[in-house]
Order: C-alpha cells, then structure tokens, then sequence
C-alpha cells in the first residue's frame, strides 16, 4: 500500500475516535441519575469541580500566554543562522515555536477539562447502575472514563499533525525535513500546561483526601465519604480535578512530546533512505502519527469487549479489553512497518526485511506496557504480598506500618529498572541489526515507544474508571443508598485504585522511553546546529557523540538534575501538607461549633472547606512550577548544551525511579486499608481485623502519608522528567556558544 494513502488514514482515525468519544458522551448522559439525593450530591461536586477548574485554568492560561510571549522574545532575538537547525530564523522562527506553544498548552487544557466535566456527570449515573447491575456499572464507568481517553489521544494526534502540516510537513523535500523541528514548541506547550494541572490537581484532591480521613475516619470514627464529614464534598471534587483533569493533561503531553521526538529521530533515517534512492522517504517521518492513528482504531474495537458477568472480578472484565486492544495493536503494527519501512533492496541481519526488525521493536514497546501493568498489579493489589505485608505490619501500628510501606516502595524500583533496560536494550538491539546501523538503533528506541503508546487510549479509560467510581461509591454513601449498591460501589473503588495505580505505573514507563528517545532527539538537534556550524567554517566546533560525565560541569549540572528530583518532590509533599493542615483545623471547628452534625440534624459548610482547598492548591502549585521550568534553563545559559545532556541523563533517571518509589509505595498503602476494611485481615486466632480497630487506624494513617506520595509528587515527576525534555529542546539554540 503506498504510504501516502496511510499518511492521510491519521486525521480519519483522529476525526473517527473524537466521533466515537461523543457517542460513548451521549450513551453515558442517557443513563438513569438514581435518586433525588444521589443527584443532590452529584450537583455540588461539579458545582465546586467546575469552581476550581475554572480558577485553575485561568491562571494556567495567564501564564501559558506568557510563556508564549517570552519564548517568541527569546527565539527571535537568539535563533540566529548560526545556531538555527532550520532555514527559518529570528522573527519567523519566533512565531512558529511561540504559536506552537500556545496551541500546545490550549489543546492540553481541553483536555483536562473534558475528561473532568465528563468525569463529574458519569459518576451518579454509576452510582444508580450500582443499585442494578454490577456490569452495567462497570461499563457506565469505563465508557465514562473512555470519553477522556479517547478524546486525549485524537486531540494529541490531530494536533500534532495539523502543525506538522501548517509548518509544511506534507510538502515533501526540506519542508517536510524541517517541520518536526519547528513543532517542538508544540510539546513544550502541553508539558508547561500539564506540569500545573497535575501539580495544583495534585495538591487539591490529597489535601482533601488527607483532612477528611484523619478528622473522620480516626478522630470522628464516622466511615469514610459520610455526610457529616465537612472535607467529604472537597474530597470528591478533588478526584475529578486531580485524577481526571491532571492524568488527563498528563497523558496528553507524553502523547504529543513522544510523537514529536520520534519524528525528529525520523528526520535522520529520512535522510539515509534518501541517498539511499529508497521509494517515499518522508514516510519515516510520519510513521509515528500513523502507529498512533492505528492504536485509536484498535481501541475502539476493544470497548465492545468489556461484558463480563455479575459475579466476576470486575478487573477481569477491563483487562479482557485491554488485551483485545493489545493484540489488535500488535496486528495494526505489522501492517503498518511493513507497508511504510520500504528500504529496496537493503535489508537486515541474515537477509531478513528491515520492517521485522522495527516489527520487534514496536512489540518490544507492546511488551514494556504488559510487564508494567503486571507489575504494578503485583505491588499494588489486595492478593500478592506486597500489600498483604504492609496489612499485617499495621497491627503493631502506624510505625510499623509506615516502615513496610517505605520497604515496598524502594523494592518496586528493581524490576523497574530491570524492565526499562530491557526494553531499551532489546530495541535498540532490534534496530542496530536492521541494516540502519547506529541510526536504526535509536529509531528502534523510538518505535518500542510508539508502540507502547498504542494502547494510551484505554489505558487512560482505565485510569479515569477509578475517580468515577470512587465518586460513586461516595454518592452513594452521602445519599445513603441500599447496602447493594454500596457493596457494588466498594468493589468497583477497590479495582479502580489498581487501575489507577496501574496508569501511573504505564505513565513513569512511557516517560523512561520517552525521555531516552527524547534525550536522542536533543542530541540530533544540537548536532545539526554543530554540523551547520562546522559546514559555515566555525573553528573549534565538534559534534556531540557522548557525554563526558568527568567534565565538571557535566557533572555539577547532573547532581543539580538529581537535586531538583527531590527538591520537587518536597515542595509538593509540603504543599499538600500545608493545604491538609488548613483543612483539618477548619473540619474540627465545624465538628465543635456546628451543633447537630454527629445526629445529621445540622449541615456542615462544605462550601467553605471547597474554598479553602481551592485557594491552597493555586497558590502553593506555583513555586514547583517555577523550579521546574526554570531550573534547565539556567543550567543551559550558565553550563553549556553538554552540560544540559548530563542534566537530561540523570533527571530522568532519579525522576524514573522516586516516581516508582511514590507511585507504588503509595498506591500499596491505599489497598492495605482496602485490605483491611474488606475483611481479609486476621488475628492469630482466625478473627476479623476490620474498620475502627487499631490496625485499620494505623493503615488510616499510612494511606495518609502515601496520598500525597501517589497522586501529587509521584506523577508530577513523570510531568517534569518530559518537561525537562521539551524545555531544552525548545531552548537548544540558547545554549550554545
């Protein structure tokens, strides 16, 4: 099939899925709202998710303007011939990455607020599928979180193709060899965005979280999510506007940066298939929107497969879909390869065609993505060791408890570690041998990506599964529906936690492969600005083939890479610290000043807590912010472009793993008192451990401690090991000298 053909198949599977998320839309909204009560609850958490998305993104979209205003200032003024990797320079320039990143961080705002409102008008309508059935549930949720899923990779492709093609991208020649690197300001734009989103939803849904349980659950003794509890309704906000809105921005910068990546490592097998006389060498290029374009379609397909019956493990009835989407993904790539990785008569090792090799590598990425959801499932799930040994570590308290938790966090980042070398090693080997040389091996880096991306789609459906059912779990506990529901609601909380942990444990795997491919396309950049220099006469101008770790700056600029890690992921902890400490104070003098509240004769001001918690969240967001998108800059003005490689090498690195260790660490927490609140805990004498004992208290408070390690500084960090990908990409031409 001639790959132009396949070129114009991207805007069809991107236009296709947006038309396919409004029909999931249309068939979520049509369902049954439950009760009069349930729709009352429905109603304050998007009156008070809606308040703070619209506050949020109001200053995002301040400062993202400004961000543009700078970036066109400082391209103009220092994109010179000299250090330009295209022919556009000064004002052009200027305008193009400037543009791009204002389209960037737009497109990633949409998404963040679809997947929340979406998110907000899904969860009644589970809650009053609970009262039913436990699979129309499941599929009322899953349907619910695919509209964002969906829309946050059609938006991300579609996206990037557009100005791939306004910056000339399907005009063939230069134009086309050009335009991946004139699109990069385009990713920087959706980093910038999803760094906030994340870091303020972060902030918000775990300060909420932490001030309701310990006022609650361990001072009050009142079960969770019980309408007495003041933090309740700014917890449930919080799981749209954290959950939602913030994996939603997140998922979609990895997308849109990783295709940009991948296509600019495309630019130099462009130009070997050129000299080489192969047929249609610009298909190279755009091989990786066309992956993509094929995933959406293979995930479409997937959503009818998620049936199951009533007494099945509802996880079982996701994962049916999932390697659904997997192995149409695996077909989907073989086409693709073999269709678009025309290189005549050259082939690999042993004579065997050049696409098999790329083949392998797309599966390697395919792979990569089974391995982490298993072994998140292994640390984070009730029936494996890991959270069944932190349960009964809470017997003899929160000390003990804490101590387990932390053990298991740091284990997790073993076979992190080990899997991600694998995969890059496997690929790079694959590519290497398919008659490409060294240049292979790097795109076949960026093809196990593109493969692992194929399953985004539903992998963030899955993510999204778990904030709506959580909030209807609390919805139906506000509303006091019958113990049916509420049991359904509690299986269907429990699964979500996994899923949720599951994506995170999908996001810091991408962001590793991602990153390397990332750092292989900064690396690209700057020898092209080198190599541009070399051919106008610049004396004493070398191109970069390694990184010296022994040079100094090289050096203090990675231990500045490592500090800025941790120094992040402080800042984050504390700010939701600070935030869940205004909340506490604020539950307490409502439980002592509010008479009637214990006997539901009086009504607590949820309002006000909502109020406060909005407050905290934007302003504390904003110095993490800052340090992150500050920090390369100056070592890149101060340093040098060498040192900016030793930045990237071992930010990502320790951001890879202290996400792995707050991820897991944290998700393993939370289900250690789902463990515990289920029954599964037992003393010596075969009795039940369950709610208000002393164990579940102690699990109370790891979960706490874990809250803001799970779902604020641990996926912030998958944010900011891409944004500091993006930031020198963009930047690349200021630090050279």
């Amino acid at each position: 099939m001639d790959p132009i053909l396949l070129q114009a198949f991207i805007p069809i599977a991107g236009l296709l899925a947006v038309g396919f998320a409004i029909y999931l839309a249309r068939d979520v909204l049509s369902r049954d709202t439950g009760t009069k009560e349930m729709m009352e609850v429905s109603a304050t958490i998007n009156e008070g998710a809606v308040a703070f998305i619209k506050r949020q993104y109001t200053t995002i979209g301040l400062l993202a303007v400004a961000g543009s205003v700078v970036i066109f200032g400082v391209i103009s003024l220092l994109e010179t011939k000299s250090v330009a990797d295209t022919s556009h320079v000064g004002v052009d320039i200027g305008i193009r990455t400037g543009g791009a990143f204002l389209i960037g961080a737009a497109c990633s705002m949409a998404c963040g607020i679809i997947g929340m409102l979406v998110s907000v008008k899904a969860n009644v309508r589970v809650a009053s599928a609970a009262r039913r059935s436990l699979v129309e549930a499941v599929q009322v949720a899953m349907r619910g979180g695919a509209v964002s899923g969906f829309l946050v990779v059609a938006l991300s492709l579609l996206g990037v193709w557009s100005i791939f093609a306004i910056n000339g991208g399907l005009n063939g020649g230069d134009s086309t060899k050009d335009a991946p690197f004139l699109i990069v300001g385009y990713g920087f734009g959706a980093s910038f965005v999803a760094l906030f989103a994340q870091l303020g939803g972060g902030i918000y849904t775990k300060a909420a979280d932490v001030g309701a349980d310990l006022v609650g659950k361990v001072e009050a003794g009142i079960p969770e999510d019980d309408p007495r509890n003041a933090g309740v309704i700014a917890d449930l906000v919080g799981d749209n506007v954290g959950d939602c809105a913030g994996r939603g921005a997140d998922l979609f910068e990895s997308t849109a940066a990783e295709n940009i990546g991948a296509m600019i490592l495309g630019v130099a097998v462009y130009g070997i298939a050129l000299n080489a006389h192969w047929t249609h060498p610009e298909a190279w290029i755009f091989f990786p929107l066309v992956v993509r374009a094929f995933g959406l379609v293979s995930t479409i397909v997937a959503m009818f497969f998620i049936r199951g019956k009533e007494t099945e493990n509802p996880m079982n009835i996701l994962n049916r879909g999932y390697w659904v989407t997997t192995i149409l993904s695996a077909i989907s790539l073989a086409f693709v390869t073999s269709q678009m990785m025309n290189t005549g008569s050259t082939t690999g090792d042993n004579g065997i065609a050049t696409w098999v090799y790329f083949f392998g590598c797309g599966v390697v990425g395919l792979a990569t993505s089974i391995a982490f959801v298993y072994i998140t499932q292994y640390y984070t799930a009730g029936n494996f060791r890991p959270v069944r040994e932190i349960a009964e570590a809470s017997k003899t308290g929160p000390g003990t408890n804490i101590i387990s938790g932390m053990a298991v966090g740091f284990e997790t980042t073993f076979a992190t570690a080990l899997t991600i070398g694998a995969a890059l090693l496997a690929s790079n080997w694959l590519g290497s041998h398919s008659g490409l040389g060294a240049v292979g091996g790097i795109f076949g880096t960026a093809v196990a990506t593109m493969g692992m991306l194929m399953t985004t789609a539903y992998v963030l459906a899955m993510d999204t599964f778990g904030p709506i059912t959580d909030n209807a779990g609390g919805i139906a506990e506000f509303s006091r529906a019958e113990k049916g529901a509420r049991e359904i609601t509690d299986r269907l909380d429990a699964v979500g936690n996994t899923t949720k942990a599951l994506t995170k444990g999908y996001a810091i795997a991408s962001a590793s492969l991602a990153a390397f491919l990332l750092f292989s396309a900064y690396i690209n950049k700057v020898n092209l600005i080198l190599g541009n220099q070399i051919k106008d006469g610049k004396q004493g101008v070398h191109l970069m083939t390694s990184v010296n770790l022994a040079d100094v700056n090289v050096f203090v600029a990675a231990l500045i890479a490592a500090m800025l890690v941790y120094f992040f992921s402080s800042l984050a902890i504390r700010a939701v610290g600070t935030t869940a400490q205004a909340i506490i104070v604020e539950v307490r003098r409502q439980f002592r000043e509010i008479p009637g509240i214990m006997d539901y004769t009086g009504r607590p001001d949820y309002a006000r807590v909502v109020d406060i918690t909005t407050r905290a969240a934007l302003k504390e967001m904003m110095l993490p912010g800052a340090v992150a998108v500050a920090t390369p800059i100056i070592v890149g003005v101060l340093l040098g472009y060498q040192a900016v490689a030793g930045l990237l090498m071992v930010g990502t690195i320790a951001g890879v793993l202290l996400a792995t260790v707050l991820n897991n660490g944290g998700g393993a927490w939370d289900n250690a008192k789902k463990y515990i609140e289920s029954g599964h805990l037992l003393d010596e004498d075969g009795n039940v451990i369950g709610k208000k004992s002393l164990a579940h208290q102690a699990a109370v408070v790891g979960d706490t401690v874990g809250d803001p390690f799970k779902d604020t500084a641990g996926p912030s960090l998958h944010v900011l090991v891409k944004l500091l990908a993006t930031i020198t990409l963009v930047m690349a031409p200021l630090f050279i000298r």
